[in-house]
């Protein structure tokens, strides 16, 4: 049976190149780069070299980007990191309601500790107003964390109306952009767009899962959630994973150029928006302006949990959501206004560069012999 793997916003198959950097690291280069003797001076030079690269990404510079063990890691340090350094100048953080569970979980902590949190929703298209963000800021914020892609639709948040909201409040606040969907996909430039603080992965961009990047604007300051070590300017204390750091920035060197890569996948969203919306039970989630590489659908009368595994069971892999709720309905849909019947039966396609048009038609026809055959909820 062949494998078809569409659930690429959960994680993604590690590059070639990737996994033998990662080997060369573990097996040749292996020293510790805190050492001071030549063989930890060649793993640190390995380490800045991948810094090097997930920088120029951002067209940051390389002492602008901190190594984490990935998003969630990245996400918790900026909200907390923000939240510490600031709350002499205030206690309110704005962010929507639909962020990944590493932020909204992080906010609510922070609620609990006498901060107060504007959760904004979203339209019908999964997008918030600037007009809303507008109103929600004040100078009492003094964080505002807005994803940038959207994890289980794909729609597409406008950060570039954040920095200039801001800054006409006349609010201390800081700017998180979560950028796990969109990094390596979308040409982000944090100093231009006026972001402070910005979350990647490794494991969303064809590199190896534990290691992800949080870019810090040069001259702000976060309070450290960690003490132990002068690695990471002591904001991440702690011997660095040099292997898994290392294939990160070999995935990163190896992506492919953004606007071709743009053009492919919006060749396959085409192709299965084309063919879903031939299926007469089937509801498509994902507006025509998200990022095309996620196009989210539900088939209605069909639990996603039942369509997961008979997709399963003929090898397409895909998710009914972010892979973090481990199956919990999702709050992004909700959050969006969907129905009941949607959101139970939605379903999260994820394409990467691995895939093909013929994984979409196979998908299509797995989809329309279930949408006539399995059983539907009641």
């Amino acid at each position: 049976m062949k494998e078809i793997y569409l659930d690429n916003s959960a994680t993604t198959m590690v590059c070639q190149q990737a996994a033998e950097k990662a080997l060369e690291i573990m097996t040749k280069k292996y020293g510790n780069p805190s050492s001071l003797h030549s063989k930890g001076f060649e793993a640190q030079q390995e380490l800045e070299a991948a810094r090097e690269a997930a920088a120029s990404v951002l067209s940051a510079e390389s002492s602008e980007i901190y190594f984490t063990s990935g998003g969630t890691e990245s996400n918790n340090t900026a909200v907390f990191g923000a939240a510490n350094a600031l709350s002499r100048r205030g206690k309110k953080i704005v962010t929507t309601a639909f962020e990944h569970s590493s932020v909204l979980e992080a906010v609510q902590a922070l609620e609990k500790k006498g901060f107060e949190a504007v959760y904004l929703m979203p339209d019908s298209k999964g997008r918030i107003s600037s007009e809303a963000l507008a109103k929600a800021v004040d100078k009492d914020t003094i964080l505002v964390s807005i994803m940038v892609v959207n994890n289980e639709t794909g729609a597409v948040q406008p950060i570039e109306t954040v920095r200039r909201i801001i800054d006409r409040s006349g609010a201390p606040a800081l700017f998180h952009a979560d950028a796990v969907q969109a990094f390596g996909k979308l040409p982000i430039k944090p100093k231009k767009t006026g972001i402070d603080l910005l979350s990647a992965s490794s494991h969303k961009i064809h590199g190896p899962k534990g290691a992800g990047i949080l870019y810090i604007k040069k001259g702000v300051r976060i309070a450290p959630l960690h003490f132990g070590g002068e690695q990471e300017k002591k904001l991440r204390p702690g011997t660095e994973a040099v292997p898994l750091i290392c294939a990160m920035g070999e995935a990163i060197k190896a992506l492919p150029d953004m606007k071709e890569e743009m053009s492919f996948m919006k060749q396959l969203n085409d192709r299965c928006r084309e063919k879903l919306m031939q299926i007469e039970n089937v509801h498509i989630n994902s507006d025509e302006d998200c990022l095309p590489y996620i196009i989210n659908f539900s088939v209605r009368g069909i639990r996603s949990e039942t369509m997961l595994h008979y997709l399963a069971s003929k090898g397409i892999y895909v998710s009914s959501g972010s892979a973090c709720a481990k199956g919990k309905k999702s709050h992004v849909l909700e959050a969006m206004g969907l129905s009941s019947e949607l959101t139970d039966s939605a379903v999260r396609v994820s394409f990467s560069r691995y895939n093909t048009a013929e994984d979409v038609d196979e998908l299509i026809k797995e989809v329309i012999y279930a949408d006539n055959t399995l059983a539907r909820s009641k």
